[in-house]
């Protein structure tokens, strides 16, 4: 096949995805009762106005709004940061102008990312979120894709890839330029040390971060955090909590005869309060009576002596985990004559999964601790 045909090639795709993205459009404008007079339309000079299809409807105050619709195969996170700032000239002088991202598959980071930066965008599948101020706000999620999004070239839950993600969110290395290299060292410098995961890990890790659009290539090269609310959001959605072993004790110790039992027994090995206990320590918001820890799997028996714990089915007012990895330990966060809490980042992502009021603890560690660490660094 010759240059000319695969460019012939190349634009009879691109006009026949166009036309697929205006009829789904159209089905969901038309789904809409009480929406009149909207039209759907190809322009002939597009390509000199940067979008594809003009949709226009009415405004409630009266003129209307130019929904200004560019088409795309696909879109990476990363590349949509590089056009979200971009401004369109429809004709006919519109009140109202609103970008649109149609593709035939939109990821979740894209969504957020065109939320964002105050685009709307829709999928062949009948997902969308339109927003038109003035006229209608329609978000359709939860339809099945006709077109299989790419595949994720790392997965997020495995504990080699938290390790990555737990020293990139972490706010006291808000300001550390990375490289991979340095990522891998990182771990090893660490008192008491943790598993680094391994170089080619973390470069697999490192271009999936970089392709969603969370971290971003430094012009003196390697990398450095860009979006640390989102790479949570995604790092608390692959989490696997279920991963550690839950088992619960009851002791008669309370209070201060507890904490200093605790200090005293487990203070030379890994141990630290975790999710509902550390959450006390860091962000005071929930109360809730039982105490919860993070064990290393070689003081379960001691625990057990020192507090004279018995597990028990239910009442339990010591919930005990014993983590599938070491990274749960990272950089915690020392406390005088006490335990140390495992790092708030780390306790955010707990709390998601420990049920109860748990989701509320967490939004009260982000907004009272994490949020303003981040921000001291330059991040939000």
């Amino acid at each position: 096949m010759n240059r000319s045909q695969i460019v012939n090639t190349t634009q009879k795709l691109a006009a026949t995805l166009e036309k697929a993205l205006a009829a789904q459009l159209r089905t969901v404008l038309a789904g809409v009762p009480w929406l009149r007079g909207w039209k759907v339309e190809h322009l002939a000079n597009a390509f000199d106005r940067g979008f594809d299809l003009l949709a226009t409807v009415p405004l409630s105050g009266g003129g209307r709004a130019a929904l200004c619709v560019e088409c795309k195969r696909e879109m990476r996170p990363s590349v949509f940061r590089m056009v979200a700032d971009r401004s369109f000239a429809p004709p006919g002088r519109p009140k109202l102008v609103v970008p649109v991202l149609a593709l035939p598959f939109v990821s979740p980071r894209v969504a957020e990312l065109c939320a964002t930066h105050g685009w709307s965008w829709f999928d062949l599948a009948g997902n969308c979120r339109l927003n038109v101020p003035h006229a209608f706000l329609l978000e359709r999620i939860g339809n099945k894709p006709v077109h299989a999004g790419p595949r994720a070239s790392a997965n997020l839950s495995t504990p080699e890839a938290a390790r990555v993600i737990r020293a990139l969110l972490a706010p006291e290395n808000s300001a550390k330029r990375w490289t991979q290299r340095a990522m891998v060292a990182h771990f090893g410098r660490l008192r008491p040390p943790v598993t680094a995961p391994s170089l080619a890990l973390v470069n697999k890790v490192v271009q999936h971060l970089r392709d969603e659009a969370f971290i971003e290539t430094q012009i003196r090269g390697g990398f450095r955090l860009r979006d640390p609310l989102g790479l949570l959001a995604a790092w608390r959605s692959a989490y696997r909590f279920n991963r550690h072993r839950r088992s619960g004790y009851f002791t008669l110790l309370q209070g201060r005869r507890l904490q200093q039992a605790l200090m005293e027994s487990l203070s030379r090995g890994q141990a630290a309060y975790a999710a509902f206990s550390a959450a006390d320590i860091q962000a005071p918001h929930v109360r809730q009576p039982k105490t919860w820890l993070f064990l290393g799997a070689e003081l379960e028996d001691e625990f057990r002596t020192a507090l004279q714990a018995k597990p028990v089915d239910s009442g339990e007012n010591l919930v005990v985990l014993i983590p599938d990895d070491d990274g749960v330990f990272y950089q915690l966060q020392r406390q005088t004559n006490q335990l140390p809490c495992t790092h708030p980042v780390q306790t955010y992502v707990d709390l998601s999964y420990c049920g109860g009021r748990g989701e509320e603890a967490a939004e009260a560690l982000l907004e009272q601790n994490l949020k303003p660490a981040w921000k001291r660094g330059g991040l939000v």
